[in-house]
């Protein structure tokens, strides 16, 4: 059983540690137990609680109402709650629940009813790529174990690779190919995956080769079967002026191909991009250079 802090519920639940301790002082929702030297701690069970507490509350519940019901009636109500709610401050809660959890049938819950609310891309952009941040801070913060992280990661991966075996190739009309590879030590791939599925989408042939390629296979795909566009990501630093240098040989090797490039070493280092290299830092950076490379193109797709 883990055992959290307060700020650790704060930074879990989104609820100022003052109002944590004026539902524990006046209204007994919780009693946390103490160390040998006086420090409050809390349980995985405090934690869900508090939780659901949260999300009756944003839903209309008052305080002094929900601490006069039992665990019991608290989870009924929870399961309860309308599907029409706001999609959201309800699901992100759930979310969370669910990574404190490990729990695989409230997460395929909450995705669905996201889904339903506001569709698929809405729900990754906006749910599921910020709650990504919130991970980050919890397992630096020790709110969470890496494990965890690992369960929720790969719990979305399944759901893109769903998302992307539904948009499979329909006809074999001409249409621009877009290759996506990280490059060797690079294993980041939600991102990647998510633009995968966004390209289909937008009728781009996609070549998916996934993480740490060596760039030479890369000149040798091109051999095998020519594309247009490479997207890759830069996460992990190899050190002062590396990435220039990598950037520079991928420039040599395709001159005349569009590279889409994205990832944090991008943002720190800023490296100089030639004029055929463009930076990915948003979906919706993303999904604006496929459009403009269709408006570029439009003439040699008609060929």
């Amino acid at each position: 059983m883990s055992t959290y802090s307060i700020k650790d519920l704060e930074k879990l639940i989104g609820i100022k540690a003052h109002t944590i301790r004026i539902w524990e002082q006046r209204y007994h929702l919780i009693e946390p137990k103490r160390t040998d030297t006086n420090i409050r701690y809390y349980s995985d069970d405090d934690l869900v609680k508090l939780m659901n507490v949260s999300i009756l509350n944003q839903n209309g519940y008052k305080i002094s109402k929900i601490a006069d019901f039992d665990n019991d009636q608290i989870n009924e109500l929870i399961l309860n709650l309308n599907s029409d709610l706001p999609a959201l401050p309800t699901q992100t809660f759930n979310l969370k629940k669910s990574l404190v959890e490990v729990n695989e049938l409230l997460f395929n819950e909450t995705i669905e009813k996201s889904v339903k609310i506001i569709g698929f891309e809405a729900t990754i952009e906006e749910l599921v790529f910020p709650f990504f941040e919130v991970i980050g801070d919890l397992w630096l913060s020790g709110a969470i174990i890496p494990a965890q992280e690992h369960f929720f990661t790969n719990m979305v991966r399944q759901k893109l690779i769903v998302a992307i075996d539904n948009e499979r190739i329909k006809s074999e009309m001409p249409r621009p190919r877009i290759l996506f590879y990280l490059p060797e030590g690079e294993f980041h791939e939600i991102g990647m995956l998510y633009y995968n599925y966004v390209a289909r989408k937008l009728n781009f042939e996609v070549i998916y080769l996934g993480t740490s390629i060596p760039f030479r296979d890369i000149i040798r795909m091109d051999e095998i079967r020519t594309f247009q566009i490479i997207f890759t990501s830069f996460v992990t630093s190899q050190g002062e002026g590396i990435l220039a240098k990598r950037i520079e040989k991928k420039r040599k090797a395709f001159p005349d191909k569009t590279f889409l490039v994205s990832g944090w070493q991008l943002k720190q280092e800023k490296p100089h991009l030639p004029k055929n290299f463009f930076h990915i830092s948003s979906s919706d950076d993303f999904k604006k250079s496929l459009h403009n490379y269709l408006k570029r193109n439009v003439s040699k797709l008609q060929v």
